[in-house]
């Protein structure tokens, strides 16, 4: 199953756009602050990620400055925007974001632009270098 991290500090939205997801075949993992999203790149490494930018302890803007920072692959792991943010799609295209989403959206909107950049019926490749249980993290 491809992997998804979602990085979205509201509940509401979080649980609807997780469980949406991993029906349509997704393995997706929540973080609810940029600061989580940074911890679970450094044990578990997704195909593409879903990131709103207001957010407390680490905003998008930050989290996407700290991603680039981490070793390897990791590094560079595409980013979708999600935000209810003025000017979302100026700033996804400032942090190189492949896709922008503006807050509210219709979670068919979600779905279509993932499977443009992640194909749920591909498996992802392994990772050797994250190789420990997702408990781990």
């Amino acid at each position: 199953m491809p992997r998804i991290l979602l990085v979205e500090d509201e509940d509401t939205i979080g649980t609807i756009v997780s469980d949406t997801l991993t029906l349509e075949g997704y393995d997706v993992r929540r973080a609810k602050n940029g600061g989580e999203g940074i911890d679970f790149l450094r044990c578990w490494v997704p195909r593409l990620i879903l990131l709103d930018l207001m957010m407390p302890v680490m905003d998008g803007s930050t989290f996407r400055t700290e991603q680039r920072k981490l070793a390897g692959d990791v590094a560079s792991v595409p980013l979708i925007v999600v935000s209810a943010a003025r000017k979302a799609r100026a700033r996804a295209a400032e942090l190189g974001a492949v896709a922008a989403l503006s807050k509210p959206f219709d979670l068919a909107e979600v779905t279509g632009a993932l499977a443009r950049w992640v194909h749920p019926g591909r498996p992802d490749p392994e990772w050797p270098r994250f190789q420990q249980p997702w408990s781990s993290c």
